[in-house]
């Protein structure tokens, strides 16, 4: 099975990272992975989607590729579902440039070669007649998820509703609320989902949770107690380096227990050890006891990238009784094993050079301490739609005062062309209840026709202008960007110049108002999954059934069809798929670089070339009879894409120093761990400004980043410090790169002219040290000199005297 197989990717596995096959241990080259084993399938119960099951097969045959170059992997799938942020590329990618092959089949049968112990995969496969077979060396059952024994006995012992498949089913509209008042859920327990999805929905139960105990917050917080720190003043350095395998992560290509042995024999390193997983619990609990043991005074760990894992190690420090600045970490895996996987004897050289560097540092390294800044218990929403409507009343039903800034004339967004769940839910009844409980909200101020004009300060205490029918300022501890999205519109297709060619949204107000067509086409991917927009727009292949089913609703004789590259209906999304076959709507799969070809169907009678009263011919290549075929039909709808609104999008990077991936979409600090977000401290991102989702996803993720500007909200204050950047005024040249070039807006130019450093903005990340063309920037500890510049920016906000004090 697939998790089998990730055991035998793992260097902690049976055969410590090597592509071997159980029972006889041949070296496996040949591997093919078979889809929806156990999903999608009524004979054995489970006709959901298990969702992850396309991507993590398309990661192990890229992994397997990486460990064996010589690996051949083809992935057998009906649907290829990489519908989440990023996937689309990530399948291409494995593609293009790990060569991994893609055959778009049913499986008959596997059976085993009895001469060499191979399996004969029996097929047919797309485009090509008749049944095939093939040999592998290995085969791997891409196998689903399905409700763990346990859920159903907590769920009867709570009294929590499941659905047939045994997972806690979740109330209509809010995917973490159960039936229960005050029961809240997260993750797989509700469904098949993915590493993102659970992470949002665990930050959205925990925003409900907040709602519910706002009132109690803070009554029984109990303050972490850490050991006195150990005064090193006047010792020699004494240096412990712990170096991670990371699994197979760095261990495959770098030789750890060579890097040990260089670095142990370096002058002031007094232990050097190699761990399988140095951020394991088992591993921190044993580093304490060392720090100890051996009297060390400094710790340098060699693994993973600081940005994740450096917070880790620092409490380990304090734990121990050391001051966390004598913390250094080396990056030897995204910046050695993972860029030189085809190198591994200088990898593993360069791995060496690194850690050195860091011993070497590491013997200047000094205690730091903090200062406290206090912290303006406000948020600011930007964007009204129904993610930025989520996120404000979430905040404001926990306690906080809530600005939302929306640029039009109303609240509601994206959500007032959408009137129906796939599920029968009443999105437009949700909706006018959301602005209704917006508008009445005593913690919440709404500005419409207004946008940022210009927003200074950082983590905790921000200030903002706004520009429009507001010009106020507005003093807020966190920022939730919620700023939507579009529908694409398409130039081809006919849109635009015959009335009978419409959009899903446009299809949608179409069934509300009265609706006779008898002979519907609807094409997938318009504007999705192409040079343009490489992205897949999630939602699309779900519209299109729920409007397809809705059509067959009004008129069971009236024929539908559905021509798709790729059914993307995930989880539950699959049974509306099935209920639409089934109902006789029509899907004809066509290949991804041969659309469909849209002409019209001229009446005689009629002589200009295009006219709203003549039918419309699709021609479209059908694969799975290998023809091409032309339909005739009196509407044709277009299943558009999602695309960001990219003049809003820049203009706020730049305000926010926030990132956009290469789609135009705001980028999140780390795609699975942090998804909601941003690198730059106390702001957040939801909802189509994210990426595309459904409603639901959408008011999730809105509620998740509730949920983590509430972290900072909920604090007293906030501890700034350690290391800041420094600027000697007479090396600055004025040119302003360091401004640019600062996520944290903390640069600014004094009234000499001269750059200067708000202290308690920076982070000391070296971001303007490094771009600095006059090296005119240092980074240095806090000395009085520093505290003082600190003190005299927090001067600036209301709270200073509280803070001062």
């Amino acid at each position: 099975t697939s998790m089998q197989f990730e055991r035998i990717l793992s260097a902690s596995g049976p055969y410590e990272g090597h592509l071997k096959r159980p029972g006889d241990g041949k070296v496996a080259r040949r591997i093919a992975w078979i889809q929806c084993v156990g999903s999608r399938d009524v004979t054995c119960g489970n006709d959901y989607c298990s969702s992850v099951c396309c991507m993590y097969a398309t990661k192990e045959a890229i992994i397997a590729k990486e460990h064996q170059a010589d690996v051949e992997p083809t992935i057998f799938f009906i649907d290829l579902r990489a519908f989440g942020k990023g996937f689309e590329s990530f399948y291409n990618r494995a593609e293009s440039d790990y060569g991994v092959r893609y055959v778009r089949s049913q499986i008959s049968s596997v059976k085993e070669n009895p001469l060499n112990g191979n399996l004969i995969v029996r097929y047919v496969g797309e485009g090509v007649a008749g049944i095939r077979e093939e040999e592998f060396d290995l085969v791997v059952l891409s196998v689903g998820l399905t409700a763990h024994a346990s859920t159903k006995i907590f769920a009867q012992a709570a009294g929590l509703d499941t659905n047939r498949f045994g997972f806690i089913e979740n109330q209509p509209y809010l995917q973490s609320l159960t039936n229960r008042e005050g029961v809240f859920m997260c993750g797989a327990v509700s469904g098949p989902r993915d590493i993102p999805e659970t992470v949002m929905q665990a930050s959205a139960a925990a925003a409900m949770t907040g709602e519910l105990l706002g009132n109690a917050r803070g009554t029984e917080v109990e303050i972490k107690e850490y050991p006195p720190q150990r005064d090193i003043s006047g010792e020699e350095p004494r240096i412990g380096v712990f170096i991670c395998h990371c699994g197979s992560n760095i261990a495959s290509t770098v030789d750890v227990e060579q890097v040990a042995e260089a670095i142990g024999k370096i002058p002031g390193v007094v232990h050097a050890e190699t761990n399988l997983y140095t951020c394991s619990q088992d591993t921190q609990e044993k580093m304490k006891q060392i720090i100890r043991d051996e009297r060390l005074n400094r710790v340098i760990v060699a693994s993973c990238t600081p940005r994740t894992h450096q917070p880790l190690f620092q409490e380990t420090m304090r734990e121990a009784g050391l001051n966390q600045w004598m913390f250094e970490m080396a990056d030897i895996r995204e910046q050695c094993s993972w860029v030189h996987q085809k190198d591994p004897t200088r990898a593993t050289q360069k791995a060496i050079d690194l850690v050195r560097g860091s011993v070497g540092k590491s013997k200047f390294l000094e205690p730091l301490t903090f200062q406290k800044v206090g912290v303006t218990r406000a948020a600011l929403v930007i964007g009204g739609g129904i993610s930025g409507m989520a996120a404000a009343l979430s905040l404001a039903r926990q306690g906080f005062a809530t600005h939302l800034v929306e640029k039009s004339d109303k609240l509601g967004g994206n959500l007032y062309h959408v009137h129906h769940s796939i599920e029968g839910h009443d999105w437009q009844a949700y909706l006018q209840n959301t602005i209704r409980d917006v508008q009445a909200h005593e913690n919440i101020t709404v500005y419409l026709n207004s946008q940022i004009d210009e927003t200074a300060g950082f983590v905790g205490n921000f200030t903002t202008r706004l520009q429009g029918d507001s010009t106020a300022e507005i003093k807020h501890g966190v920022i939730i960007v919620a700023t939507g999205a579009a529908e694409y519109q398409p130039d081809k297709f006919l849109f635009g110049q015959n009335d009978r060619v419409v959009t899903q949204w446009q299809l949608e107000e179409k069934l509300q108002n009265g609706f006779n067509a008898q002979n519907v086409v609807m094409i997938q991917c318009v504007g999705s999954r192409d040079d343009e927009h490489p992205w897949c727009s999630r939602v699309c292949c779900g519209e299109a059934v729920k409007n397809a089913l809705a059509i067959k609703a009004k008129n069971p004789a009236a024929e539908v069809t559905i021509l798709y590259r790729d059914i993307r209906t995930y989880e539950y999304k699959e049974l509306y798929y099935r209920k639409a076959r089934e109902m006789g709507v029509r899907f004809i799969h066509f290949p991804d670089d041969k659309y469909p070809e849209v002409t019209v169907n001229q009446m005689p009678a009629r002589t200009p070339a295009v006219q709203s009263g003549d039918g419309i011919n699709i021609t479209v290549h059908d694969t799975v009879i290998n023809e091409t075929v032309t339909l005739s039909a009196d509407m044709l709808v277009l299943s558009t894409a999602t695309v960001p609104d990219l003049t809003t999008n820049e203009r706020l990077s730049e305000l926010l120093k926030a990132p956009l991936n290469s789609d135009g979409y705001f980028m999140e600090a780390h795609v699975k761990l942090r998804p909601v977000d941003f690198a730059n401290e106390g702001i957040y991102v939801c909802g189509l400004a994210h990426s595309p989702k459904y409603t639901e996803e959408n008011i999730t993720q809105a509620l998740a980043a509730a949920g983590r500007a509430a972290v900072t909200l909920s604090k007293n204050f906030l501890e700034v410090g350690g290391v800041i950047a420094v600027i000697d005024e007479d090396l600055c040249a004025s040119c302003l790169t360091c401004v640019r070039e600062c996520v944290y807006n903390a640069p600014f130019i004094n009234e000499r002219g001269k750059a200067e450093i708000e202290a308690a903005k920076c982070q000391g990340c070296g971001n303007c040290t490094a771009a600095c063309p006059a090296k005119a920037i240092q980074l240095r500890t806090f000395t009085d000199a520093q505290e003082h510049a600190l003190f005299m920016s927090i001067l600036k906000h209301e709270d200073a005297v509280e803070v001062c004090s």
